[in-house]
């Protein structure tokens, strides 16, 4: 049993915070990594502060994931229902983050709440699993 493309997703998962954080630097004035919360705290462009917001919401949503794609392993739950479930949580958790920078405030709750669907459903399937 491979779970490759499930640890890529997790691989993928961990690293879209850091995507996020590089696009609020881009977009903000003058990065002083000196003071990166205080300089962050400061900006006024809208780009920079969404791409932070989705920066700090890709961190909130990296543990249950992670548990879920480990657990439902662990539980034995087919390879091919984990593999699709986590790469659909990572094409939400993009898109999630290009709403959010976009201003498309709708779409990006729309996607947030498909990748939460995605990780409950890994979580739920871990637990019948084992009964």
């Amino acid at each position: 049993m491979s779970m490759t493309i499930a640890y890529w997703c997790l691989l993928a998962a961990a690293l879209l915070p850091y995507l996020w954080t590089s696009l609020a630097k881009a977009n903000g004035q003058r990065y002083d990594n000196r003071d990166p919360r205080g300089w962050q705290a400061r900006q006024d462009n809208p780009r920079s502060k969404a791409a932070y917001a989705a920066h700090l919401n890709a961190f909130e949503a990296f543990p249950a994931f992670a548990a879920g794609v480990l657990g439902a392993q662990m539980a034995g739950v087919d390879t091919g229902w984990i593999d699709v479930l986590a790469l659909a949580f990572i094409a939400f958790r993009i898109l999630h983050g290009v709403f959010y920078i976009a201003g498309k405030a709708s779409l990006r709750s729309a996607v947030w709440a498909g990748g939460f669907a995605c990780t409950v459903a890994l979580l739920v399937l871990a637990a019948l699993a084992t009964i």
